[in-house]
């Protein structure tokens, strides 16, 4: 049974808050069945055209909606259906509002021909706009969507969750079979499949979907609280992390029960778990969010430790779901938290056929030249590319027992020894550790164990939460072109003496 859009809307929005923002639709040239089978659809569907538009509250916030209704013509967009979403977007971006749009459509309305097909690149280009503008796109995929509306508004999303059991695709089967005389491959064209694939962030009922956005929301255009915690003294920084020795650093930064990233997310309030590069990738190795430190509203994204037991590691589509929080965090003028704790990315023909390096590369000059305030926190374990991917940011925070090297002291020791021996020598020597970091410029900020997260991983936990609040505070007093100035200059200056 399908959705229908004032149903959509009944369910989405609060009681009695919808106003229609809707005119008589534009009036196309038709051949005489056209206009009977137009005719026919209005009677049929109770609307006068394939989407609906217009403004309520969610949840008691002003938002502007768009919802396709399949009973007309399978909801496929001409024209005139174009033109009034186009209307509903640029009247949303000058208003400033927050956009939710929720598309069912068999695609583009063949009766109409190429110039309904191009309709398509004018509604892309009125979402685009819209987000540049810094106003957020949230996207919900009924059942079902396809072709042109699906290839357009309908994955423009800053973030997409779909109808369960939706069907949802480029090519719809019943062309495939036309064309190739055989059924589409089952089960591909499947909300649960394209959220397993990384194309979606989630498969939830209407209901559901409206808390997240909710949620969402509240994060991208929440005025933030002062609420971090007190700072712990430079000095008892220092002396906390300097109490133990690099070699026994990497050891408790290996422990199995060491808290990581989702221990972190248990204490942020308006979660909202996203998934996947939104371009069919997704990576176990790492999670992304859009969440409130203690009131401060931003992207989190950051190694799971969970995720790389059982032989994985990090490859190139973590990267490339990194890059996704980036733009994400720069789009909506939001800050960028980054959380390091990885043992290393993966070292395999797959991933260097897939572009390990030049995505460490991009993620590295994208941090660099970011158009957002940024907080990287080294967690656990610092190895490699892939933690370096995700250190260029404005503050750094480090752990006591976080560590950052080119490779694991073991690697290092292999080069340079030609045995594994002398991993304990080589990490001192490298000042990997998080007091040598400090010292050297490179770490701002050591965040303590007392003496071991492992050993008290809610407090400690709750310490970092108020540590990257208290950050996040701090930055959001300055311009972001002043941040990119000074963020470049800090590395081009690290490294060197009195830099």
């Amino acid at each position: 049974m399908k959705t229908s859009a004032r149903e959509l809307l009944g369910q989405l929005l609060d009681t009695d808050s919808y106003v229609s923002w809707d005119r008589p639709p534009l009036t196309v040239a038709a051949t005489p069945r056209y206009r009977e089978a137009l005719h026919k659809a209005a009677v049929a569907a109770g609307t006068d055209e394939s989407v609906l538009t217009g403004e309520g509250l969610l949840r008691g916030r002003r938002v502007a909606v768009i919802a396709c209704e399949f009973g007309f013509l399978a909801g496929s967009i001409g024209v005139a259906a174009a033109e009034r979403i186009v209307t509903a977007v640029e009247r949303a971006t000058e208003l400033g509002l927050p956009l939710v749009a929720s598309p069912t459509s068999g695609g583009t309305r063949m009766q109409e021909g190429t110039v309904a097909f191009v309709q398509m690149v004018k509604i892309a280009g009125a979402v685009a706009a819209h987000k540049a503008a810094g106003h957020p796109y949230l996207v919900y995929l009924r059942n079902p969507t396809m072709g042109g509306v699906f290839a357009s508004w309908g994955s423009l999303g800053h973030m997409t969750f779909a109808e369960p059991g939706a069907l949802i695709g480029f090519l719809g089967p019943r062309v495939y079979q036309a064309l190739y005389g055989q059924p589409f491959p089952e089960g591909v064209q499947t909300a649960e499949n394209l959220y397993r694939r990384g194309v979606i962030d989630g498969v939830v009922t209407v209901s559901i979907f409206r808390r997240v956005a909710h949620r969402a929301l509240s994060v991208f255009g929440g005025i933030p609280d002062s609420t971090a915690g007190e700072q712990v003294p430079l000095r008892d920084q220092k002396r906390a992390a300097a109490a133990v020795s690099a070699w026994e650093s990497v050891v408790i930064s290996r422990r199995p029960d060491r808290p990581g990233i989702r221990d972190l997310l248990r204490h942020v309030t308006q979660r909202v778990p996203l998934s996947g590069t939104g371009q069919g990738e997704s990576d176990r190795t790492v999670v992304h969010a859009l969440v409130r430190f203690r009131g401060q509203p931003c992207v989190v994204f950051g190694h799971d430790r969970a995720g790389q037991q059982g032989g994985y590691s990090m490859g190139p589509a973590a990267l490339r779901e990194a890059r996704r929080s980036m733009a994400l965090a720069e789009e909506l003028r939001l800050p960028l938290v980054l959380v390091i704790d990885t043992a290393g990315a993966a070292l395999s023909k797959e991933a260097e056929e897939r572009g390990l390096a030049p995505e460490i590369a991009r993620c590295i000059a994208d941090l660099v030249t970011l158009a957002t305030p940024t907080v990287s926190v080294l967690l656990g374990q610092g190895t490699g590319g892939g933690a370096l991917a995700l250190l260029p940011a404005d503050r750094v925070l480090a752990a006591t027992h976080g560590w950052l090297a080119p490779l694991p002291p073991e690697g290092a020791s292999a080069i340079v020894y030609r045995d594994t021996d002398h991993a304990p020598e080589l990490a001192q020597s490298q000042r990997i550790r998080a007091a040598d970091l400090l010292a050297d410029g490179v770490v701002d900020r050591i965040v303590p164990e007392f003496p071991d997260a492992a050993d008290e991983p809610v407090d400690f936990a709750r310490r970092m939460g108020a540590a990257i609040a208290e950050e996040l505070t701090h930055l959001r007093h300055h311009p972001n072109t002043e941040l990119q100035t000074l963020r470049r200059q800090r590395y081009r200056r690290l490294g060197l003496p009195n830099g």
